[in-house]
């Protein structure tokens, strides 16, 4: 890849992230990208037509996205060449009930979403952003919107304790998540000054401006909330407070991702795990399918499932632990073929790349890694493994991985965790037992995992997108030579 076309890449990377403050916002931007690309939409709840040489893509919750493209070859009982990731990160969500006061101080009422470095979360300038679920009513017909919402400028912070109220904070920063991770919002007296005048429609009284009480019309009880915080949605959203029936919001960090480092090699961003492989995969699954030819010669099915909830066990409607690859692999074999036999043939056909951010040296922490195994930023994807199957990699599926690498000269390190240190996991070992679908885990190498500013490096990131592309490109041929259980 020439160096341009390297900055490109990155840059991209660099505006999905700040696309994508929330899952929901990463999928957004995600169908955007396809859409553009030629994808067409499908529905779960609709029958699926596909044809051979068409991609296609479908959203589970707004939080899942699953994209693919089948081969001008392809029969039913072929393999599906598959790119896993996810959208979510560690962040705080707002609670059904966020409305807190103490001491005169508005509060938001937060919990904590997946293992998250919470003491980077202080002193940090904090918005909100998710999903919104709006009433609109039009010629007397009521419907429900989905919508997202992001705050674009600062209106939260969660400030430190002065030292000098305690003397010991350096000997052990110790967070209760409960009592002291809650943003301030405002203090009573300004959010009195600004709140909501009767005429534009009550955000505390439970009354519409109409006078019906608005659980008449299933609006959200606004005294769960505070009423300036409603008003900065509802200017967003263009509705009154009352129209608001529910939300899923959460705390964003609104320092913008970017490329630095004293070289200009590094990223600083929140959210690399696991955004950074979600991007390099449907990107790779984007250029691997763009021109007329390009699934001219493929007998396979090339696919990316960028999955939600995956920092929290993944057992979720829209999480990788949910039937919802199953499905997808199913409706695509059963629009080719009715017998069901084919379906179990071509899961044995596949191949699952599950896309996980990967932990690099730190050299400050030499010791945290096992001395042959330390991946370091600018090397390459790392392939994990795990004698207990905390990750999925095997002989044969490293074996496939490397030698795709190799014909294309990209650099591959190799992790495992130290015997004295529990191992984490990944999407790969849950899709690789629900499906017995062949399975290599592997990441980017980067450092300040599940803290609200982590980085990585720039090398890395064209590095994935190659490795991926190639990988979409070159599976079936390779696939073809290699005899394990016959």
């Amino acid at each position: 890849m020439a160096k341009e076309e390297s900055y490109d890449v990155v840059s991209d990377l660099i505006s999905f992230l700040n696309a994508s403050p929330t899952a929901f916002h990463a999928v957004d931007e995600a169908k955007k990208r396809l859409l553009i690309a030629g994808f067409v939409q499908l529905s779960e709840r609709e029958v699926w037509n596909l044809e051979s040489g068409k991609k296609y893509f479908f959203t589970r919750n707004y939080s899942t996205i699953v994209a693919f493209a089948i081969g001008q070859r392809y029969v039913a009982g072929n393999g599906f060449h598959l790119v896993g990731a996810h959208t979510d990160s560690p962040c705080l969500k707002l609670k059904p009930v966020s409305k807190v006061v103490k001491g005169g101080i508005l509060e938001v009422g937060v919990q904590t979403y997946g293992g998250g470095l919470w003491h980077t979360w202080f002193d940090r300038d904090l918005t909100v952003a998710g999903r919104v679920i709006v009433r609109e009513e039009k010629e007397g017909s009521v419907s429900y919107s989905h919508r997202l919402v992001r705050i674009e400028e600062p209106i939260m912070r969660i400030p430190t304790l002065a030292i000098h109220l305690d003397r010991g904070v350096n000997d052990g920063f110790k967070v209760n998540t409960q009592t002291h991770l809650l943003p301030i919002l405002a203090t009573s007296l300004k959010a009195e000054l600004n709140k909501v005048s009767p005429e534009n429609g009550s955000v505390e009284s439970g009354k519409r401006s109409d006078g019906t009480q608005e659980n008449d019309k299933t609006g959200t009880d606004n005294t769960k909330h505070h009423s300036l915080l409603l008003q900065l949605l509802t200017s967003k959203l263009g509705c009154k407070p009352d129209d608001i029936c529910d939300f899923e919001l959460q705390a964003c960090d609104t320092q913008p991702s970017i490329v630095a480092g004293a070289a200009k090699e590094f990223i600083f961003s929140g959210r690399l795990d696991n955004l950074f492989m979600s991007f390099c995969s449907l990107k790779a699954l984007i250029d691997a399918t763009s021109s007329d030819s390009s699934l001219k010669e493929e007998t396979g099915v090339r696919m990316v499932a960028l999955f939600d909830h995956e920092e929290c066990g993944s057992d979720s409607a829209q999480g990788a632990g949910s039937p919802v690859i199953l499905n997808a692999l199913s409706r695509i074999t059963n629009s080719f073929s009715s017998d069901s036999k084919l379906f179990d043939k071509g899961i044995q056909r596949s191949f699952l790349v599950s896309a996980d951010m990967a932990h690099a040296l730190h050299p400050n922490y030499m010791d945290k890694h096992e001395e042959n195994h330390q991946p370091r930023l600018h090397g390459g994807l790392v392939i994990k493994l795990n004698a207990n199957q905390r990750y999925a990699t095997n002989a044969v599926t490293s074996f496939i991985f490397r030698e795709i690498a190799s014909k294309h000269n990209l650099p591959v390190q190799d992790f495992v965790v130290r015997n004295d240190m529990p191992c984490g996991s990944t999407i790969g070992p849950i899709l690789a037992s629900g499906l017995g679908i062949r399975t290599v885990d592997v990441g980017a190498p980067q450092l300040s995992m599940h803290s609200i500013r982590e980085m990585c490096a720039v090398d890395d990131v064209k590095y994935s997108y190659e490795h991926f592309k190639a990988f979409f490109q070159e599976f079936s041929h390779l696939d073809a030579k290699i005899t394990v259980d016959i």
